[in-house]
């Protein structure tokens, strides 16, 4: 039997959005923490069909319900109608039910100006393991091979058939269908181009050169995996110091094993020119996770020069902004801290960190160097980002 972990994003206090990808256990979630709650699945038919006819029928359902329940509708984009029925019942009888609302794709409620609730429903995010929910079991190589996907870590013997299943049937497939369904073909291999790409500066004119599209096709294709939310937008970090400043996005996709999967390497040994990026996409979903899970708030950016001199992730949120450099190696060189210290001694950090694969905790000047697994505990235990 898989075994099971804790999730440590702790249960909100009101009506709120759950929004995660696919596979990454919210359904699994919701059900450990409303084991008593009213169930709307809207991936049963029985249970979609009906309320697609008469919508007002939810409303019907949970105005029987007695006060103080909770009221789970998984997969809610499928159903946008469903939330005008919430907001009825929310304003009718304030406080007398609360709503979890779980979603795979935001793209569904954008396109139909769907009721996103604001002032009422809060928002939190949904992501694969973090180490410290996976007991901090997990080598860094089998990490940055296969992911941290729930059925992946919970079944490693099975961690590739489960990722070529999920990108066959999810992403070659469902999401197809949100993108362009008469052009399938495209997609794919913007798929394939995009996971090459992952964790670089993105120039649409060069990916829909390399696909064969046209560029409009491919701004939204990348829309399409931003709201399906496999896919993240790192955009610039710009302090205006005496340097021009980098003004084009990064992409990442949510998970190191799904870009394996998406490239076709995920059979294969990691080769060099992989984990740097793969790395960089495993510290930015442990510093995501974080956000989430200690509602930390503000953002995450990159800075970088025309000169080639980087910072790969800052943390900003209002006054507070810290660094961190992310390096695939086993040793760490003082010249890797470089565009950290100066920062820093400009007084645009306040923090600065090195993360790394070797095993020592070192000290450059105002960088603090951590080895993966001590940035993962430290992260956990709310000594780096800022509640």
């Amino acid at each position: 039997m898989p075994a099971m972990y804790t999730r440590h994003l702790p249960l909100p206090q009101k009506s709120f959005f759950l929004f995660g990808p696919r596979g990454t256990g919210k359904t699994t979630w919701l059900k450990q923490q409303l084991p008593r709650a009213r169930w709307f699945d809207l991936l049963r038919a029985d249970e979609y069909l009906p309320l697609l006819r008469d919508p007002a029928r939810f409303r019907k359902s949970v105005e029987a319900l007695p006060a103080g329940c909770w009221v789970v509708v998984d997969e809610v984009q499928k159903l946008p109608r469903l939330l005008d029925e919430v907001q009825v019942l929310i304003s009718a009888h304030p406080g007398r039910h609360r709503f979890a609302l779980s979603g795979s794709s935001a793209r569904k409620l954008k396109r139909l100006d769907a009721n996103l609730l604001a002032g009422r429903v809060i928002r939190r995010q949904f992501f694969p393991l973090t180490a410290a929910e996976a007991g901090f079991k997990m080598a860094p190589e089998r990490l940055l091979r296969y992911g941290c996907l729930p059925d992946v870590v919970t079944q490693p013997e099975h961690a590739v058939d489960i990722l070529e299943a999920y990108v066959s049937t999810y992403l070659r497939e469902e999401i197809q269908q949100e993108a362009l369904a008469r052009n399938l073909d495209s997609f794919a291999r913007f798929l394939e181009i995009a996971a090459i790409m992952n964790g670089q500066m993105v120039n649409t004119t060069g990916i829909a050169r390399d696909a064969a599209v046209a560029r409009p096709t491919v701004q939204r294709f990348f829309e399409t995996l931003i709201d399906t939310l496999v896919g993240v937008w790192v955009r610039p970090w710009q302090p205006r110091l005496k340097v021009r400043e980098a003004a084009h996005p990064k992409f990442y996709f949510f998970d190191p094993g799904v870009v394996r999967a998406l490239t076709g390497r995920v059979r294969d040994p990691l080769a060099p020119e992989e984990r740097g990026a793969l790395l960089e996409t495993l510290v930015l979903h442990e510093l995501r996770s974080c956000m989430s899970i200690a509602n930390t708030g503000g953002e995450i950016r990159y800075w970088r020069t025309p000169a080639g001199v980087e910072v790969d992730f800052v943390w900003t949120r209002g006054r507070r902004t810290f660094g961190f450099e992310v390096k695939s190696g086993s040793t760490w060189r003082s010249q890797q801290s470089k565009a950290l210290k100066e920062l820093v001694a400009a007084g645009s950090l306040q923090r600065a960190y090195g993360i790394y694969l070797g095993r020592d905790i070192l000290r450059d000047g105002p960088v603090e160097i951590l080895p993966l697994a001590e940035f993962q505990r430290k992260l956990s235990a709310g000594k780096i980002l800022v509640a």
